[in-house]
Order: C-alpha cells, then structure tokens, then sequence
C-alpha cells in the first residue's frame, strides 16, 4: 500500500510503499485489549502496602478477661477491629506483570499500526530533524501540519534537536523505532513515522 511522504514544513516529498503485512491487518479489539493490559500491569508499582497484625507496634497482651465484663472478648488490641490496628488480608508489596507470547505482542504492534493507517490517522515524513533545538519553530510547523495530539517514531537514533524541541510541546512525543509500542500509538491521535521509522519497524515485526 503506498502513501503520501510530507517534510515538516508541509511540502511533499514523494511517497512510500508500506508492507501490507504491517500496516494492511485487520485490527482486533480483544488482541489490542490484551497487549495494552499487558504494558500497564508491567508499569504498575505494586508498592501498596498496609501493616498486618504482626507488623503492629501494640502489645501482644489481652487487653482484659475473657468473661464478665459485658463486652466481646478479645485479644491484643492489634487485631483489625481497633483503630490502628494491623489489616486483614491487606496489599502487599508484589508485581503485576504477567507473561503474554511474543507473538501476540508482535501482531498487537502491526494491529495497532494498521489501526491508525485504517483511520487515516497516520502521517509518513521524510525525517524528523532540526537545525536548532527551537520549541517556538517546531510548534509552529507541527500547527500548519495539525498535529494536535500526534506520536513521532523515528529509526534507531532520535534526532537531539528536534527530541530536545519537542520535549516542551505539549501533545507531542517522540520515540525511537525500539520503544514503539502498542499503548502509546492508540493514545495519540496522530501517529506520525519517518521513513527511516518505516523501515525499522518493518524490519523489526517481518
């Protein structure tokens, strides 16, 4: 499938022949769910903790007699029932990531990717590259181009300059071809790829 390649100043610069098997598949909400839940649950702290009744600094002593004082009876006064007692069954400090095939992974990219060529929702530039590392003048041509809310995805290197101006702009993200991912493309409006990104994610996912 071809399309269109622009230059950040909105001119064009001929165009570009995209892998079918790439950016042509058919998206699947249940496989792009399962990737996504798989991205966040790896980003998830998993430091939450409460105290447990051993981990509370209260005597272990009864705190009264057993019977005849009217009340129900108890224990130490850390159990779970009392203020500032230890926590039943609290959190506890663990990871929430779990497996998911590399395979899956890899067809949740290339759905994620079609998804965006499907919509009319992706833009092809030749590179992305400044001479000087300028907020003002990248915000002006990301403004003519209607980058509203738009992910950049460069070959293997970003460019210092222009990842430096974009850094600012509110909106805007830039990521090399390695960190593409599934999350981060469906959250953005715009998904916008250099040739050179082209050819590192066909490399990457063929």
């Amino acid at each position: 499938m071809k399309t269109d390649v622009t230059t950040l100043d909105a001119a064009a610069a001929g165009d570009i022949e995209l892998a079918e098997a790439i950016f042509g598949v058919e998206p699947r909400a249940d496989i792009l769910h399962r990737v996504v839940r798989w991205q966040r649950a790896k980003k998830q702290a998993g430091t939450h903790k409460t105290k447990s009744r051993g981990e509370t600094s209260y005597s272990t002593k009864k705190i009264y007699r057993q019977k005849g004082t009217g009340g129900a009876r108890h224990g130490d006064r850390g159990v779970a029932q009392f203020r500032k007692g230890g926590t039943a069954k609290g959190p506890v400090v663990r990871s929430h990531a779990h497996d998911l095939p590399k395979k899956v992974r890899a067809l949740g990219l290339k759905m994620a990717l079609s998804a965006k060529a499907k919509a009319g929702e992706l833009v092809v530039i030749d590179q992305a590259s400044m001479d000087a590392p300028k907020t003002k003048a990248l915000a002006e041509k990301t403004s003519k181009l209607g980058w509203s809310k738009a992910l950049v995805i460069d070959g293997a290197e970003l460019d210092a300059n222009f990842a430096r101006a974009a850094q600012n702009i509110d909106g805007l993200a830039v990521l090399p071809s390695q960190g593409a991912n599934v999350y981060d493309i469906l959250n953005h409006k715009t998904l916008v790829l250099t040739k050179a990104g082209v050819e590192a994610l066909e490399a990457r996912l063929s």
